[in-house]
């Protein structure tokens, strides 16, 4: 059985889309906040969790190996000496990369006004999402469309292709 870890910091909406999606894959849901809510959602789903600072997750990675580490929503960046034990891992992004990198970047690419944007998922690098590119895909924003609309959509489009490529590439493809 395939072995995926999932890192998160917030509300977890992408932690149980994939979880929900994925059959006879092994989760694991670890937080670096004790009271982030993805912890609630990985007990309600009985899918066992752990909350770990960065340092713990140096000793937790060096002992426990994974096929893959999916961030969703994890808000720190990973120094090389942890990433280096993970394993791949990689990072869902919510706008077309490289434009509007970091925090807030569905608002950036609003008031922006750009046309299109959308969702990435990239390799995770110790430089903020700069890692390679494995999928995108767009979302256009229409001149009457709101940025909560936008918000919106940003999070359905992320919670149908995120888990469609961690099922991937846990396929080996």
């Amino acid at each position: 059985m395939k072995k995926l870890a999932i890192l998160g910091s917030g509300f977890g909406s992408n932690f149980e889309a994939i979880a929900r999606y994925l059959k006879d894959v092994e989760i694991i849901c670890i937080s670096d906040k004790p009271d982030a809510y993805i912890l609630k959602r990985a007990e309600y789903l009985n899918i066992p969790a752990l909350v770990l600072t960065l340092d713990e997750m140096e000793k937790y990675f060096s002992e426990n190996k994974f096929d893959l580490v999916a961030l969703a929503g994890f808000m720190r960046i990973i120094p090389e000496n942890i990433l280096s034990k993970m394993g791949r891992c990689i990072n869902l992004h919510p706008s077309i990369l490289p434009a509007f990198k970091g925090k807030d970047a569905i608002k950036q690419a609003y008031l922006y006004g750009v046309k299109v944007t959308g969702i990435t998922i990239h390799e995770v690098t110790p430089e903020l999402d700069s890692g390679r590119i494995i999928a995108q895909y767009p979302v256009i924003i229409n001149d009457s469309m709101h940025y909560d609309e936008l918000e919106e959509t940003i999070h359905r489009v992320e919670h149908i292709i995120y888990p469609q490529v961690i099922e991937k590439l846990l396929n080996g493809e």
